[in-house]
């Protein structure tokens, strides 16, 4: 299998992102505004609890709007690639469950870890999100209220919505996803952390 996906990725059928290579996500990254999280203390001085709030979701809201989550949130029902979001190539769908279509599953190439040699990224719950999760195109306001919703986000509540940012394996591969790929902003315990004290601030939205 892994021979099969060399040679499509040498023809140019996986499509990768640029510049760096994963770190570990434990550990932090140098770099600007937006390859960094403030820490939750950072946000003390705001004394209104909503105006609080609505600051803690807009720092957690560069890894809900950047590619590696993106990418897997679409509006429709092909996944994404790359930092510029492009339809994933070659071609697959959404299916019933978020899982492909039973001639062509997310598993047929991607496997329990990175592949690194082909650029094949890997975690063994690998899906996408449910269309009623769908990110791409919407305002990080609109996110938030489908963040919340128990609805659309799969009935958690917001101590589900804590714990699934903080300790979801997926969700962490956003900072660990391989050669070529650049992560998401700070690590999953910041990203973690800024939603847990969202979520404790009353976890107001964005207008």
């Amino acid at each position: 299998m892994r021979t099969a996906i060399a040679a499509l990725a040498a023809g140019g059928l996986v499509a990768t992102a640029i510049t760096l290579s994963a770190p570990s996500s434990s550990q932090p990254r140098p770099g600007n505004d937006r390859e960094t999280l403030r820490p939750v203390s950072s946000f003390n001085n705001i004394g209104d609890s909503g105006a609080r709030s609505v600051a803690l979701f807009t720092e957690a809201g560069k890894v809900l709007t950047h590619a590696r989550c993106v990418n897997c949130h679409p509006r429709g029902d092909r996944p994404l690639q790359t930092d510029a979001m492009r339809l994933h190539q070659p071609v697959v769908v959404r299916g019933a469950d978020g899982h492909g279509v039973p001639t062509l599953q997310c598993s047929t190439c991607h496997h329990g870890a990175n592949f690194d040699p082909a650029r094949v990224p890997g975690n063994p719950e690998w899906h996408l999100a449910p269309i009623s999760m769908a990110w791409q195109g919407k305002t990080l306001g609109e996110i938030c209220q489908q963040i919340k919703d128990p609805a659309r986000n799969g009935g958690k509540d917001l101590a589900g919505i804590v714990e699934h940012s903080t300790h979801d394996t997926l969700v962490g591969w956003g900072w660990n996803p391989g050669a070529g790929r650049t992560p998401a902003p700070g690590t999953q315990a910041e990203f973690g952390a800024l939603m847990k004290a969202w979520a404790d601030s009353g976890a107001h939205c964005p207008g």
